[in-house]
């Protein structure tokens, strides 16, 4: 196999959850500019119509899901759905997520579970409904996306940072459980990134862009795009040696001092 083949996806299946906008549909478009066919899981409807366009204007012809992740049943209809349209499923990258931004003292119980539920035991249930396709594809790949604060600490996201932390520990248990059936699982970690998620915490973390930019030795947020790259290699045949692996992208941020 040449170095290009190494990042052929032609022929694999991918469900990208949180596809819709923002790193997910950069991931999702770099994954079909590769060969993958794509399945995008969102909440929505506008959005998931305009990521549908953008993808079909890279030639792909995307199956566009509705679906809540935290809805019992939406993780076996999201795999059903993916099945049924393509015949099989390669490829699971788990981006769907969210946050609520206070203090720990600020947190009530139900918004401290929903921020578990909505990033780590969602993840769980979509792993585990797609666990019988990724096994029968003799391929399978698993990318979960943590995040920066799955290492570091902030006074704003203790529930985040908790549930991101433990989506590290999720992938490299599923890595060890899931090595023999083929399957390949690791885990993107996110600096600062600009989306829309992000402009509203700057929005709500008073001086966040001023400490973004000059604590990363790069200089500045992140471009979406740029996080596609470590999804394609994580997709495909280039990672065949590698599960229970997590990928910091971030410019530095989280080894500067």
């Amino acid at each position: 196999m040449g170095v290009s083949g190494l990042f052929d996806l032609g022929g694999r299946v991918a469900i990208v959850t949180g596809g819709n906008g923002g790193l997910g549909l950069a991931m999702a478009e770099g994954l079909a500019t590769h060969g993958a066919e794509i399945a995008i899981v969102g909440r929505d409807p506008e959005k998931n119509r305009q990521a549908a366009e953008r993808l079909r204007a890279a030639g792909k012809h995307p199956l566009v899901l509705e679906l809540d992740v935290l809805e019992p049943g939406s993780a076996e209809r999201m795999v059903e759905e993916t099945v049924k349209r393509f015949g099989r499923l390669d490829i699971l990258l788990c981006n769907a997520g969210g946050n609520i931004r206070k203090r720990p003292e600020g947190y009530t119980d139900e918004e401290f579970q929903w921020v578990l539920d909505l990033d780590l035991v969602s993840i769980h249930r979509q792993c585990r409904a797609a666990y019988p396709h990724l096994k029968a594809s003799g391929r399978g790949r698993v990318i979960v996306i943590g995040s920066i604060l799955s290492l570091m600490g902030a006074p704003f996201s203790a529930a985040y940072a908790a549930a991101k932390g433990g989506l590290v520990q999720l992938a490299r248990a599923y890595a060890t459980a899931w090595a023999q059936d083929g399957i390949r699982v690791n885990a993107i970690l996110p600096g600062w990134f600009d989306t829309e998620l992000t402009q509203r915490a700057r929005a709500d973390v008073p001086g966040l862009d001023e400490k973004v930019r000059s604590r990363t030795p790069v200089g500045r947020w992140g471009r979406p795009e740029e996080l596609a790259g470590v999804a394609v290699l994580l997709a495909g045949p280039a990672s065949e040696y590698i599960t229970g692996a997590a990928f910091v992208v971030d410019g530095g941020f989280s080894i500067a001092v």
